[in-house]
C-alpha cells in the first residue's frame, strides 16, 4: 500500500509541471512568460513587415508560414521563451509549447497587427482634373 502511495506521490510529481504546460495561455500575464513572448511576437511582425517574401505569405493570410520565412531572425527571442517555460513547467515543455499554443496565438497576433496594413485602401483625390483645350482653339487663325 505505501510503495503505491509513493509511486503515486512521485508520479504526481513529475508530472506537475507538464500537466501546467497544457494550461498556459499565451498573451495572459505571467511575470516571466508575457514579457518573453512579447518580445518574440515583436520581432516576428517586425521581421515579416521587412521580408517580401514574408509579407506574400502575410497577404495570403499564410501567418504561420509567413514566420517560417523569417524565423531563424527572432530565434533568440523564441529560445529565451522556450527556455523560460522549460524552467517553470518542466524540461521539455518549451519547445511543445512554442510549437503548439504561442504558434496558435502567433497566427492571431500577426493577423491582427499586419491585416490593416494589408488592406488596400482607396483614396479620394481633390484636386481639379486638368481638361484639355478643344482643338479648334489649338489652331492657328485663319483669315
Amino acid at each position: 500500500m505505501k510503495a503505491v502511495l509513493l509511486s503515486t506521490v512521485l508520479l504526481v510529481a513529475v508530472l506537475g509541471p507538464a500537466a501546467g504546460a497544457a494550461t498556459r495561455t499565451p498573451g495572459s500575464p505571467h511575470a516571466v512568460m508575457a514579457p518573453l513572448e512579447k518580445a518574440a511576437t515583436d520581432c516576428f511582425a517586425e521581421t515579416v513587415v521587412a521580408n517580401p517574401g514574408a509579407m506574400a505569405h502575410a497577404r495570403a493570410g499564410r501567418w504561420y508560414q509567413a514566420a517560417g520565412v523569417i524565423g531563424f531572425l527572432c530565434r533568440p527571442e523564441v529560445d529565451a521563451m522556450i527556455r523560460a517555460h522549460d524552467r517553470i513547467y518542466g524540461r521539455g515543455t518549451g519547445d511543445r509549447y512554442f510549437k503548439n499554443a504561442y504558434a496558435r496565438h502567433l497566427d492571431r497576433e500577426l493577423a491582427g497587427r499586419l491585416e490593416p496594413m494589408l488592406e488596400r485602401k482607396a483614396y479620394a483625390n481633390a484636386e481639379p482634373v486638368e481638361k484639355a483645350e478643344p482643338a479648334a482653339s489649338l489652331a492657328e487663325p485663319t483669315e
